[in-house]
């Protein structure tokens, strides 16, 4: 059974939210690549041992921001895609949301103290429990238009 759905016109919203989160991704990569070379930490090496660098944990601050929000990124862009379908403008700012608080999280990692990284960056928790919802909501909203 075919379910057909309509990208309301405010849709746009919702993808121009992503793109701002791919920016972010991208910015957080470049900041991970500066680490590296600063604490001399060279690849494959995906964290530094402090029995071979004394700057590990600094350098695992960065590199555990970063890698914390693509763990997320996942969970993020599909409730971001799908709640934006029934909620595009709710979606979208529970977005951006989501992707300013994932800057300060990072940044907060990134002073090497990581209890830093919840300062304004914990927004990100309420944020992504929004999208969870409006992601619900649709789903309920498909079953019920197909039970009728």
């Amino acid at each position: 059974m075919a379910v057909s759905v309509e990208l309301p016109k405010e849709y746009g919203y919702v993808v121009l939210t992503v793109v701002a989160y791919a920016f972010l991704n991208f910015w957080m990569s470049f900041q991970v690549g500066a680490a590296r070379k600063k604490y001399k930490v060279f690849y494959p090496t995906m964290y530094a041992t402090e029995s071979e660098n004394k700057d590990a944990k600094p350098f695992n601050c960065v590199q555990r921001g970063h890698q914390n929000s693509i763990e997320m990124m996942p969970l993020f862009f599909a409730t971001l895609l799908l709640g934006g379908l029934q909620h595009p403008v709710v979606a979208a700012a529970l977005g951006l949301l989501y992707t300013v608080a994932r800057f300060f999280y990072f940044k907060g990692y990134a002073t090497g103290v990581p209890e830093n990284r919840y300062k304004l960056g914990g927004l990100n928790f309420p944020a992504i429990m929004g999208l969870i919802i409006c992601t619900a909501s649709f789903g309920v909203n498909l079953i019920i238009r197909e039970a009728i």
